[in-house]
């Protein structure tokens, strides 16, 4: 199985950030899930890969190369994928990708999150999709995403779509049963 995850090129404040994206990172590792994400050595995105790396996982960047002075590429992948923009960037994750999960991160975690989940919506795929809610991070989202759904812009089936856990353990485990 391959997880593509979704977070920061930044590291968030204190270190509960970096830790959660080191700790999926081995995670990942010890279940023989192959990580996939943006090809970043920096933020959050580095600390995840370095853990999978560190505890034998496979990992798989992709960025594109307009990035490398922003997002430091990653050279000590299992594999790296340098593509020319962030639109191939997304769609070669999502080719690559078996299930998604969302780690804290900025905008750009969010876009890619948002374009998976109207995908899953289009029906363009059928694949998991989880955030890994640490701490409430995730807590001003759903409560949007509900509030949509009460205001009937957004079907209850497009919102159930979503799985929330502060434990991506059992994210993993949802995802498990859907492959």
């Amino acid at each position: 199985m391959r997880v593509c995850v979704f977070c920061g090129s930044a590291t968030g404040t204190g270190t509960r950030y970096m830790d959660a994206a080191a700790d999926l990172g081995r995670l990942l590792a010890s279940r023989g899930i192959t990580l996939v994400y943006g090809g970043a050595r920096v933020g959050s995105m580095g600390a995840l890969a370095d853990a999978a790396m560190a505890a034998g996982g496979k990992v798989i960047g992709v960025i594109p190369a307009g990035l490398f002075s922003q997002e430091t590429p990653h050279t000590d992948l299992t594999e790296l994928h340098v593509v020319d923009t962030m639109h191939e960037r997304k769609a070669k994750m999502a080719e690559l990708a078996d299930g998604f999960l969302a780690l804290p991160g900025g905008i750009g975690t969010l876009e890619e999150l948002f374009e998976v989940w109207t995908w899953a919506h289009l029906g363009i795929h059928d694949k998991p999709i989880g955030l890994v809610d640490l701490d409430g991070f995730y807590r001003p989202l759903v409560t949007m995403a509900d509030h949509m759904v009460a205001e009937g812009f957004l079907k209850p089936a497009t919102r159930s779509m979503i799985e929330i856990s502060d434990d991506p353990a059992i994210l993993l485990d949802k995802f498990a049963r859907v492959n």
